[in-house]
Formats: C-alpha cells, structure tokens, sequence
C-alpha cells in the first residue's frame, strides 16, 4: 500500500480543551482519566528554537569518559543542551508553551549521562527532585508549568518519565559510582511496579500514571510507555519477577495491539479486562503518531529487530519519500496528516529502517539537532542516536527474558 498525497485528509476539528490545558496532543490527557479525555487533534510542531539567552546552559566541554557516544554524539548533546536545558537543570518543552515534564528530564538525564557530562546530569536530577517530587512515594508529577501560582497543579505520575529518571539514575550511578543513585533508582522501580502496574486478563500491564486510567472492566495503556531497554535494566535492581512478567506481558501487547492496514501501534490503546481483547482507545484519536513512533525506536534499542511492530513501522515508511514522511496516519481510517512528521520521525524511520534493512543495526545519518524545530523532535533525534549505538546490548550481556516471552 503506498503513501499517497491523494490518501492524505485534513485533520479533524479540534475538540474544546479542558479549561487551563496547555499541552496539546501528546501529554495533555494524563490528567483526565478515562471517559473524560478531549480527542485533540495533532498539529506540526512549529515553534522556532529560542534564541540563546544567560538562563540556558554553556559549559566547557566535559572531559571524555568511557561511553559509546562517539565526539558528534557528544556535539549534538551539546546543542541540546543549550537550546532546552536552563542552568538550573529544567528541561523546557519548547513545542508546547515552554513547560517541563518528568519525561524531558528523564530524556536529557539518560543523554547526560551517555555523553559523559556529569555536571549537566547533577543539574537536571538536582532540578527534577526539587520541583517534580512527590510527597508519598519516590515518583514524579508529571507537568511543570511556568508563571503560574501552583507551578504543579496535577501531582499525577507519568510513568514513562520515571522509567527514563530511574534508568538513568542506574547508569550514571555504574559510571561515576555513586551508589545513592542506584539506591534512588531501585526505589522509583519499586514504586512503579507497585503503583503503575496492573493484572489485566492474565497479564501484568503497565499504567501511563499511578491513577486515571482504570475502570472495573478495562484499562488504558500507552505502548510508547514500554521503555523495553529500561524496563530490562531496572530488572536487575528489584527483587522478584513482577518487572519481567512487565517486559514479556509487554512484547505481548507491543505486537498484538497494532490495528489498519499498516499494522501500526496506536498512541492510546484500550485492553478490555474480561478478555484482553485490545482497541484504539476513545477519547483519543485512533493514531499511530507522536507518541507510538516510540514503539519502534525502543524496540529497535533493545535489539528486536524482527519485532512486528519494527516491520510495519518499516513498511510504512519504506511507502513514503523521506521527505514527506507523515506526522500520523489513522488507523481507522487510513488517512494521512496532511504535512510531514518533524526530523524526529525522520530520525526515528532511519533507526528503524536501518534495523529492518540491515538484519540489524548499521547506524543510519540523522538530522542534525540544530534542524529540530523544538525539543520533542531534537529529543527524539539523540534518543535514535543513543538507539543506534546501543541497539541490543542488554540481549549480547546476557540478559535473559521472563519464561513465556514473546
């Protein structure tokens, strides 16, 4: 099935938002809980980089320590760090009104840490448990807004952001030895899986947040949530197997719930708890857009190449002119956005074309950060050069997957 301009439809209107909502599109419903959330409607993310100013980050290049980025992996942290980090350590989402989110910190920790720079790592954590911790367990709110009187007004978890927060915590705690670190980083997957995890027909599922995504007969899950590269790390740190029911019960939902003519994950995905049958979620429009790109590009970094969900997400793109790669399809409908997806869905479809043309990884030409119209894309472009750099390196230590995986 080819990508065509005459398959390409206008987005649906957007639906009103919730009063005070400031995040469209990707992380503007995890506050709402189900049968409450607003279907949005995605738009390109078009806000220019800020121009450098005193309260972002310029420091000397940090002295090279063993990792596997290489020096134009560490150049390209570097503009990202200067573009969207303060000097406080606060991540700034540029794309959706210049707020900070746990899953931004978590990102720009795991690319501090794998590019060697400590004193930016120390900054950000710093900033992150100051303003993002929450009172009752060792998880993070969600959302950061500035010039506002209550600067969290939503004390919900994301559960994407505290799985990046904690495996970063792991390895940097390995790199510069510091074993609080990975004492913090045992208790945030302890608390994920005792508060974000879920049996659903026979199968532990992991919640995008602590509350608001569950009623008595079904659950609401975001595929792009299942780090598998993490979630397998943080195994290491927490006694029992409930994490690694998570990681195989996870392939299982990551190659099942996929829906439409491509195959493709959804961004919001519906599993009812009497059968495990699974479905778009409502509330949601039924897409394959900026969040599920994650679903190939972690999957390609934990090494399974040959996953369903890294086929189709290759056969879709395989369709269209690099140029032109769609921001999202339906997957009801099949339409397309009628513009293209950012670099960071350019980064992400060469990650995974890379995976899929290769029988493996051989590391594809990314957009360079400085393209990037905004952190989600230039973060999505380090992650797809971390990805790449590291594809499958927990399956050559050894790594062992739960009994009954996928």
């Amino acid at each position: 099935m080819a990508i065509t301009e005459a398959s390409c439809t206008p987005p649906a209107p957007a639906q009103p938002a919730r009063p005070g909502a400031v995040l469209p599109g990707r992380r503007a419903l995890l506050t709402l809980g189900l049968g409450a959330a607003a279907s949005l409607t995605l738009r390109p993310r078009t806000v220019a980089a800020p121009a450098a100013n005193p309260g972002i980050l310029h420091l000397p290049p940090a002295p090279p320590l063993a990792s596997s980025a290489d020096s134009r992996d560490i150049a390209e942290w570097r503009e990202f760090r200067d573009r969207f980090v303060t000097r406080d350590g606060r991540v700034i989402d540029s794309g959706n009104g210049g707020v900070s989110h746990s899953e931004g910190q978590g990102f720009a920790m795991l690319l501090a840490e794998w590019c060697g720079d400590r004193v930016s790592f120390e900054r950000i954590l710093g900033w992150t448990r100051t303003n993002l911790a929450r009172p009752r367990d060792n998880l993070f709110a969600w959302s950061w807004r500035p010039h506002q009187a209550i600067a969290v007004p939503d004390n919900n978890n994301a559960t994407d952001g505290d799985i990046a927060i904690a495996w970063a915590l792991q390895r940097a705690a390995e790199r510069w030895s510091v074993p609080a670190w990975e004492d913090l980083a045992a208790a945030i997957t302890q608390d994920i899986v005792k508060l974000c995890t879920r049996d659903i027909a026979g199968r532990t599922v992991l919640l995008p947040g602590a509350y608001g995504f569950t009623r008595p007969n079904a659950c609401v899950v975001n595929p792009s949530y299942y780090n598998l590269p993490a979630i397998r790390s943080l195994a290491a740190l927490v006694p029992g197997t409930e994490i690694r029911r998570l990681e195989a019960d996870g392939r299982h939902i990551l190659a099942a719930g996929r829906f439409g003519a491509w195959r493709l994950p959804p961004d919001w995905l519906h599993i009812d708890a009497a059968t495990g049958r699974m479905t778009p979620a409502t509330g949601w429009p039924p897409r394959f857009s900026w969040d599920a790109i994650r679903v190939p590009l972690y999957l390609a970094w934990a090494g399974l190449h040959e996953a369903e969900a890294v086929r189709a997400a290759a056969t879709f793109w395989e369709a269209a002119r690099p140029d032109t790669l769609p921001a999202w399809t339906d997957l009801h409908t099949g339409a397309l956005s009628p513009y293209p997806g950012h670099e960071g869905v350019r980064a992400v479809a060469a990650l995974t074309l890379a995976a899929r043309q290769a029988g493996g990884i051989v590391r594809p030409a990314f957009p360079p950060v400085a393209t990037a119209t905004d952190y989600y894309a230039a973060a999505l472009i380090m992650l797809a050069r971390m990805a790449s750099m590291e594809a499958g390196r927990d399956a050559a230590a050894g790594w062992v997957p739960a009994e009954g995986a996928a």
